[in-house]
Protein backbone atom coordinates (compact mmCIF):
# COMPACT_ATOMS: atom_id res chain seq x y z
CA UNK A 1 0.00 0.00 0.00
CA UNK A 2 1.89 3.71 -1.02
CA UNK A 3 2.10 6.05 1.58
CA UNK A 4 -0.18 9.13 1.44
CA UNK A 5 1.64 12.75 1.49
CA UNK A 6 0.75 13.24 4.76
CA UNK A 7 2.21 10.32 6.28
CA UNK A 8 5.81 11.00 4.28
CA UNK A 9 5.48 14.48 5.50
CA UNK A 10 4.72 13.65 9.00
CA UNK A 11 7.85 10.57 8.71
CA UNK A 12 10.16 13.85 6.99
CA UNK A 13 9.24 15.27 10.25
CA UNK A 14 9.98 13.11 12.76
CA UNK A 15 13.21 12.24 11.36
CA UNK A 16 14.14 16.51 11.64
CA UNK A 17 13.02 16.93 15.20
CA UNK A 18 14.84 13.51 15.99
CA UNK A 19 17.80 14.98 14.08
CA UNK A 20 17.72 18.23 16.00
CA UNK A 21 17.22 16.52 19.30
CA UNK A 22 20.50 14.41 18.35
CA UNK A 23 21.92 17.27 17.61
CA UNK A 24 21.19 19.11 20.84
CA UNK A 25 22.11 16.68 22.66
CA UNK A 26 25.33 15.92 21.15
CA UNK A 27 26.05 19.69 21.88
CA UNK A 28 25.15 20.26 25.67
CA UNK A 29 27.41 16.88 26.39
CA UNK A 30 30.16 18.21 23.98
CA UNK A 31 29.89 21.77 25.90
CA UNK A 32 29.63 20.04 29.27
CA UNK A 33 32.51 18.17 28.71
CA UNK A 34 34.43 21.15 27.04
CA UNK A 35 34.18 19.80 24.06
CA UNK A 36 33.61 22.58 21.77
CA UNK A 37 34.87 25.42 23.92
CA UNK A 38 38.56 26.86 24.00
CA UNK A 39 40.34 24.87 26.57
CA UNK A 40 43.78 24.37 27.60
CA UNK A 41 45.87 21.34 29.79
CA UNK A 42 46.10 21.60 33.86
CA UNK A 43 47.72 18.97 35.84
CA UNK A 44 47.75 17.76 39.25
CA UNK A 45 49.75 15.16 41.05
CA UNK A 46 47.71 12.73 43.66
CA UNK A 47 48.86 9.40 45.61
CA UNK A 48 45.39 8.32 45.76
CA UNK A 49 42.85 9.18 43.30
CA UNK A 50 39.41 7.43 45.18
CA UNK A 51 37.44 5.90 42.53
CA UNK A 52 38.01 9.35 39.86
CA UNK A 53 37.37 7.94 36.26
CA UNK A 54 38.34 9.99 33.04
CA UNK A 55 35.07 12.98 32.18
CA UNK A 56 34.27 13.56 35.68
CA UNK A 57 33.66 17.44 36.05
CA UNK A 58 36.14 19.80 37.45
CA UNK A 59 35.28 22.71 39.86
CA UNK A 60 36.66 25.69 40.93
CA UNK A 61 34.81 27.24 43.71
CA UNK A 62 31.92 25.13 43.12
CA UNK A 63 31.78 26.07 38.79
CA UNK A 64 32.14 23.47 36.78
CA UNK A 65 35.32 24.75 34.63
CA UNK A 66 36.52 21.79 33.34
CA UNK A 67 36.82 17.84 32.71
CA UNK A 68 39.15 15.08 33.39
CA UNK A 69 40.95 14.11 30.40
CA UNK A 70 43.74 11.88 31.16
CA UNK A 71 44.78 9.86 34.52
CA UNK A 72 48.18 8.46 34.10
CA UNK A 73 50.08 6.17 36.87
CA UNK A 74 53.59 7.55 37.20
CA UNK A 75 54.68 4.44 39.90
CA UNK A 76 53.05 3.20 43.29
CA UNK A 77 52.36 6.48 45.12
CA UNK A 78 52.41 9.24 42.66
CA UNK A 79 49.40 9.19 40.15
CA UNK A 80 49.27 12.26 37.33
CA UNK A 81 45.72 13.62 36.53
CA UNK A 82 45.19 15.77 33.51
CA UNK A 83 42.66 18.15 33.68
CA UNK A 84 40.68 19.98 30.75
CA UNK A 85 40.29 23.47 32.04
CA UNK A 86 38.46 26.45 30.04
CA UNK A 87 40.73 29.06 28.98
CA UNK A 88 39.16 32.37 30.66
CA UNK A 89 39.49 30.37 34.22
CA UNK A 90 42.94 30.17 33.85
CA UNK A 91 43.37 34.20 34.90
CA UNK A 92 41.48 33.17 38.46
CA UNK A 93 43.18 30.08 39.36
CA UNK A 94 46.59 31.05 41.42
CA UNK A 95 49.58 29.26 41.12
CA UNK A 96 49.08 28.42 45.05
CA UNK A 97 45.80 26.99 44.62
CA UNK A 98 44.96 22.75 45.65
CA UNK A 99 43.48 20.50 44.23
CA UNK A 100 41.33 17.77 45.97
CA UNK A 101 39.28 14.77 45.09
CA UNK A 102 35.77 14.86 46.55
CA UNK A 103 32.44 12.43 46.30
CA UNK A 104 29.64 15.11 44.10
CA UNK A 105 26.96 14.29 46.47
CA UNK A 106 26.60 11.28 49.19
CA UNK A 107 26.93 8.86 46.53
CA UNK A 108 27.56 10.83 43.54
CA UNK A 109 30.40 10.41 40.95
CA UNK A 110 33.93 11.53 42.19
CA UNK A 111 35.06 15.13 40.92
CA UNK A 112 38.10 17.24 41.37
CA UNK A 113 37.50 20.59 43.63
CA UNK A 114 40.33 23.26 43.01
CA UNK A 115 40.50 25.44 46.10
CA UNK A 116 41.34 28.97 45.43
CA UNK A 117 44.79 30.11 46.79
CA UNK A 118 46.39 33.58 47.83
CA UNK A 119 44.93 36.71 45.36
CA UNK A 120 48.54 38.17 45.46
CA UNK A 121 49.99 35.12 43.62
CA UNK A 122 50.54 34.89 39.87
CA UNK A 123 48.32 32.84 37.91
CA UNK A 124 48.57 29.64 36.19
CA UNK A 125 49.83 29.11 32.70
CA UNK A 126 48.23 26.56 30.49
CA UNK A 127 50.63 22.85 30.86
CA UNK A 128 51.82 23.61 35.11
CA UNK A 129 50.67 21.42 37.60
CA UNK A 130 48.82 22.53 40.91
CA UNK A 131 49.39 21.28 44.53
CA UNK A 132 47.36 18.58 45.31
CA UNK A 133 45.77 17.91 48.70
CA UNK A 134 45.08 13.98 49.24
CA UNK A 135 41.88 13.71 51.65
CA UNK A 136 40.97 11.18 54.00
CA UNK A 137 39.66 7.68 52.49
CA UNK A 138 36.20 6.50 53.92
CA UNK A 139 38.32 2.84 54.06
CA UNK A 140 41.00 4.64 56.46
CA UNK A 141 37.67 6.80 58.19
CA UNK A 142 36.23 3.37 58.85
CA UNK A 143 39.52 1.46 60.19
CA UNK A 144 40.07 4.08 62.67
CA UNK A 145 35.74 3.78 63.43
CA UNK A 146 36.52 0.52 63.81
CA UNK A 147 39.81 0.87 66.27
CA UNK A 148 38.33 3.50 67.86
CA UNK A 149 34.83 1.15 68.91
CA UNK A 150 37.40 -2.03 70.11
CA UNK A 151 39.08 0.95 72.18
CA UNK A 152 35.84 2.33 73.70
CA UNK A 153 34.61 -1.49 74.62
CA UNK A 154 37.42 -2.29 76.49
CA UNK A 155 37.81 1.39 78.14
CA UNK A 156 33.89 0.27 79.05
CA UNK A 157 34.53 -2.82 79.89
CA UNK A 158 37.28 -1.51 82.21
CA UNK A 159 34.80 0.76 83.56
CA UNK A 160 32.38 -1.61 84.39
CA UNK A 161 34.95 -3.90 86.58
CA UNK A 162 36.09 -0.39 88.24
CA UNK A 163 32.72 1.06 89.15
CA UNK A 164 31.59 -3.10 90.32
CA UNK A 165 34.71 -2.83 92.65
CA UNK A 166 33.84 0.50 94.22
CA UNK A 167 30.31 -0.61 95.15
CA UNK A 168 31.97 -3.65 96.35
CA UNK A 169 33.63 -1.22 98.70
CA UNK A 170 37.19 -2.38 97.29
CA UNK A 171 40.15 0.13 96.79
CA UNK A 172 40.13 3.40 98.14
CA UNK A 173 37.57 5.23 96.54
CA UNK A 174 35.22 1.79 97.93
CA UNK A 175 36.62 2.38 100.89
CA UNK A 176 35.43 6.08 100.73
CA UNK A 177 32.08 5.89 99.39
CA UNK A 178 31.16 2.80 101.74
CA UNK A 179 33.07 3.62 105.26
CA UNK A 180 30.85 6.56 106.97
CA UNK A 181 33.80 6.35 110.01
CA UNK A 182 36.13 7.41 107.03
CA UNK A 183 33.93 9.96 105.51
CA UNK A 184 33.58 11.83 108.68
CA UNK A 185 37.06 12.11 109.64
CA UNK A 186 37.99 13.41 105.77
CA UNK A 187 34.99 16.09 106.44
CA UNK A 188 36.25 16.88 109.94
CA UNK A 189 39.79 16.84 108.33
CA UNK A 190 38.52 19.25 105.36
CA UNK A 191 36.91 21.66 108.23
CA UNK A 192 40.34 21.58 110.22
CA UNK A 193 42.04 22.49 106.81
CA UNK A 194 39.81 25.53 106.20
CA UNK A 195 40.44 27.00 109.88
CA UNK A 196 44.08 26.41 109.48
CA UNK A 197 43.91 28.05 106.12
CA UNK A 198 42.13 31.17 107.66
CA UNK A 199 44.74 31.58 110.19
CA UNK A 200 46.88 31.28 107.94
CA UNK A 201 45.24 34.23 105.83
CA UNK A 202 45.33 36.02 109.12
CA UNK A 203 48.98 35.69 109.67
CA UNK A 204 49.47 36.76 106.13
CA UNK A 205 48.24 39.87 107.02
CA UNK A 206 49.02 40.59 109.84
CA UNK A 207 52.76 39.93 108.31
CA UNK A 208 51.99 42.79 104.93
CA UNK A 209 50.89 44.86 108.24
CA UNK A 210 54.11 44.78 110.08
CA UNK A 211 56.09 44.85 106.63
CA UNK A 212 54.41 47.84 105.05
CA UNK A 213 54.79 49.59 108.39
CA UNK A 214 58.56 49.24 108.87
CA UNK A 215 58.77 51.12 105.34
CA UNK A 216 57.42 54.25 107.52
CA UNK A 217 60.40 56.12 108.86
CA UNK A 218 59.64 56.27 112.56
CA UNK A 219 60.52 53.15 112.64
CA UNK A 220 64.70 51.82 113.01
CA UNK A 221 64.52 50.35 109.05
CA UNK A 222 62.61 52.85 107.64
CA UNK A 223 65.07 55.30 109.04
CA UNK A 224 67.85 52.93 107.46
CA UNK A 225 65.57 53.44 104.04
CA UNK A 226 66.32 56.76 104.14
CA UNK A 227 69.46 57.85 101.90
CA UNK A 228 71.09 60.42 103.69
CA UNK A 229 70.87 58.40 106.95
CA UNK A 230 72.22 55.88 104.89
CA UNK A 231 75.49 57.76 103.91
CA UNK A 232 75.94 58.91 107.71
CA UNK A 233 76.10 55.51 109.00
CA UNK A 234 78.44 54.73 106.25
CA UNK A 235 80.48 57.63 107.01
CA UNK A 236 80.62 56.81 110.41
CA UNK A 237 81.82 53.08 109.84
CA UNK A 238 84.47 54.51 107.51
CA UNK A 239 85.56 56.57 110.22
CA UNK A 240 85.11 53.61 112.79
CA UNK A 241 87.66 52.02 110.47
CA UNK A 242 90.26 54.66 110.16
CA UNK A 243 90.00 54.73 113.79
CA UNK A 244 90.57 51.00 114.32
CA UNK A 245 93.55 51.23 112.23
CA UNK A 246 94.76 53.80 114.15
CA UNK A 247 94.11 52.08 117.70
CA UNK A 248 96.01 48.49 116.24
CA UNK A 249 99.57 51.12 115.17
CA UNK A 250 98.89 51.96 119.08
CA UNK A 251 99.02 48.69 120.21
CA UNK A 252 101.49 47.43 118.29
CA UNK A 253 103.95 50.48 119.12
CA UNK A 254 102.89 49.40 123.39
CA UNK A 255 103.88 45.84 122.21
CA UNK A 256 107.00 46.87 120.71
CA UNK A 257 107.93 48.92 123.91
CA UNK A 258 106.88 46.45 126.40
CA UNK A 259 108.52 43.53 124.21
CA UNK A 260 111.68 45.95 123.96
CA UNK A 261 111.74 46.62 127.92
CA UNK A 262 111.26 42.81 128.54
CA UNK A 263 114.64 41.94 126.22
CA UNK A 264 116.54 45.09 128.28
CA UNK A 265 116.61 47.97 126.04
CA UNK A 266 115.41 51.40 126.72
CA UNK A 267 115.40 53.27 130.21
CA UNK A 268 112.22 52.06 131.23
CA UNK A 269 113.98 48.36 131.47
CA UNK A 270 117.11 50.23 133.21
CA UNK A 271 115.41 52.61 135.55
CA UNK A 272 113.23 48.73 136.60
CA UNK A 273 116.29 46.88 136.41
CA UNK A 274 119.15 48.47 137.97
CA UNK A 275 118.92 48.87 142.14
CA UNK A 276 121.76 50.32 142.53
CA UNK A 277 120.43 53.27 140.04
CA UNK A 278 117.06 53.48 142.02
CA UNK A 279 118.79 53.60 145.60
CA UNK A 280 121.52 56.48 143.89
CA UNK A 281 117.82 58.41 142.81
CA UNK A 282 116.67 57.88 146.44
CA UNK A 283 119.66 59.58 147.80
CA UNK A 284 119.77 62.15 145.76
CA UNK A 285 116.23 63.12 145.88
CA UNK A 286 116.42 62.94 150.08
CA UNK A 287 119.98 65.17 149.84
CA UNK A 288 117.75 67.47 147.51
CA UNK A 289 114.85 67.57 150.10
CA UNK A 290 117.35 68.38 152.98
CA UNK A 291 119.40 71.28 150.82
CA UNK A 292 115.79 72.45 150.30
CA UNK A 293 115.28 72.24 154.16
CA UNK A 294 118.95 74.41 154.60
CA UNK A 295 118.45 76.61 152.25
CA UNK A 296 114.90 77.60 153.47
CA UNK A 297 116.89 78.47 156.37
CA UNK A 298 119.21 80.82 155.06
CA UNK A 299 116.86 82.64 153.41
CA UNK A 300 115.04 82.84 156.81
CA UNK A 301 118.40 83.87 158.35
CA UNK A 302 119.01 87.12 155.14
CA UNK A 303 115.44 88.37 155.92
CA UNK A 304 116.22 89.47 159.49
CA UNK A 305 120.07 90.13 158.09
CA UNK A 306 120.36 94.28 158.69
CA UNK A 307 121.96 94.13 155.03
CA UNK A 308 118.88 92.19 153.14
CA UNK A 309 116.17 93.23 155.03
CA UNK A 310 115.50 96.46 153.24
CA UNK A 311 114.96 94.34 150.12
CA UNK A 312 113.02 92.03 151.47
CA UNK A 313 110.56 94.42 152.60
CA UNK A 314 110.33 96.16 149.84
CA UNK A 315 109.46 92.97 147.73
CA UNK A 316 106.64 92.52 150.50
CA UNK A 317 105.45 95.74 149.93
CA UNK A 318 105.07 95.77 146.06
CA UNK A 319 102.93 92.07 147.17
CA UNK A 320 100.76 93.69 149.09
CA UNK A 321 100.48 96.74 146.76
CA UNK A 322 99.50 94.01 143.92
Amino acid sequence: MEKTISQKIQLGLFVIIGLILFILSIYFIGDKQKMFGKTNHLTAIFNNVNGLQLGNNVRYSGINVGTVRNIEMINDTVIKVDMIIDESIFPHIKRNAVATISSDGLVGNMIINIIPGNSNASSVEPGDAIQSLNRVRTDDILNTLNVTNKNAALLTSDLLEITKKIKQGKGTFGLLLNDTIMSDDLKQTLNNLKVTTQGTSKTVDNLNLIINSLNKKENVIGVLNDSAVANKIKDIIVNLHKTSAGIDKVVSNLNETILNAKDGKGAINYLSNNPNLVKKIDTTITNINEASKLLNQDLEALKHNFLFRGYFKKQEKEKAKK
